[in-house]
């Protein structure tokens, strides 16, 4: 039926009013561990209550909830993963993202949408100076520890692109805001002859360490510690990454940045950025065009940018030109930027 066809209907006001019920549901079943349950063979209700000590009414209604938000199927009195569910949300799999939610509902992050009609008034976030881009902000040690699985098919992507025709040669990374370090760490973990230099704030640079220390590459891992747009960079790079760092700043500021990562660049390397990039009508993809109000909530400034808007960031500042490519099973995108 075509909208112009349609009966008008008041659904989507009432599903969207209600939304906060999604987010309270999904965050229950993850703490009481509701979807390991039942991975672990727990079908019924009765199980699923028993695992996860709960009551058995509280666990059916949230069950069947969960069953009509898509995290579950159900077959008569019996309910099982989505495969989606199966690989993000059992505890035991490696790419389990439950743990983001530390992050993602982080009173840090939500604060910023309490007065969403002020932040919209004003064009930027109430959350005193900076937002989220305040220095050594704590969310970003939340970040650091949460959110490395969720980063973890992007780095593999990343690292695999740089390896590509390395033919074990030495390479030189650079990873700005490196937060828990999964994209370094990869490149390290593919090319032997990788070394790592980590930029970030001291406190989330302790995670980072940590992570380069368990993936057993920290001895091609130094850091950098301050602001990126303050400390030096150093030089001779052959790759610099910006991962989910853009978005934060208005363009001006992004052109600045970018005009140091150019010089810090060894000629003939690239800037691997990775973004949520709408497209050009700013409305889709729905999940990067919709990030563009995290920023709003979160930032002073910051946005979701176009890959036309990116293209001219990289220009401006240098670059002689900037690819676009698909990373697989994500929201994102990364843009190559060649010195």
């Amino acid at each position: 039926m075509s909208d112009e066809t349609r009966q008008p209907s008041p659904e989507l006001f009432f599903q969207t009013v209600n939304s906060y019920q999604r987010t309270a549901a999904i965050k229950a079943a993850v703490e009481l561990g509701l979807f390991t349950a039942i991975a672990e063979g727990a079908q019924t209700a009765s199980d699923i209550a028993s695992r996860c000590e709960a009551s058995e009414r509280g666990t059916r209604i949230l069950c069947d909830y969960l069953v009509i938000q898509g995290f579950l199927t159900k077959d008569g009195a019996r309910y099982a993963l989505t495969p989606d569910s199966a690989v993000f949300l059992d505890r035991r799999s490696p790419a389990y993202m439950g743990g983001a939610l530390e992050f993602l509902l982080s009173p840090m992050l939500t604060e910023g949408f309490s007065d969403l009609a002020a932040v919209v008034r004003k064009g930027g976030t109430l959350m005193g100076e900076g937002g989220t881009t305040a220095p050594e902000n704590p969310v970003w040690v939340k970040f650091a520890r949460a959110m490395a699985p969720m980063m973890a098919m992007p780095a593999q992507a990343i690292a695999q692109l740089l390896s590509d025709g390395a033919d074990g040669r030495r390479l030189r990374v650079l990873d700005i805001a490196a937060g828990h370090g999964a994209f370094g760490i990869a490149v390290a973990r593919q090319n032997p002859n990788a070394e790592i230099v980590a930029l970030d704030w001291p406190n989330v640079l302790e995670v980072a360490k940590e992570n380069a220390r368990n993936a057993g590459v920290d001895s091609r891992y130094s850091v950098i510690e301050g602001s990126a747009f303050d400390v030096d960079f150093g030089g001779d790079y052959d790759a610099i990454l910006l991962t989910n760092f853009l978005h934060h700043f208005d363009p001006a500021t992004c052109e600045t940045l970018l005009r140091k990562v150019h010089a810090a660049l060894a000629e003939g390397g690239r800037a691997m950025t990775l973004e949520f990039v709408p497209n050009d009508d700013r409305v889709s993809p729905p999940i990067p065009a919709a990030f563009s109000l995290t920023m709003l909530g979160g930032t002073p400034a910051g946005d979701a940018y176009t890959f036309a808007e990116l293209e001219r960031m990289f220009r401006n500042a240098g670059f002689s030109r900037s690819e676009l490519h698909q990373i697989p099973a994500s929201p994102e995108h990364l843009i190559v930027s060649n010195k």
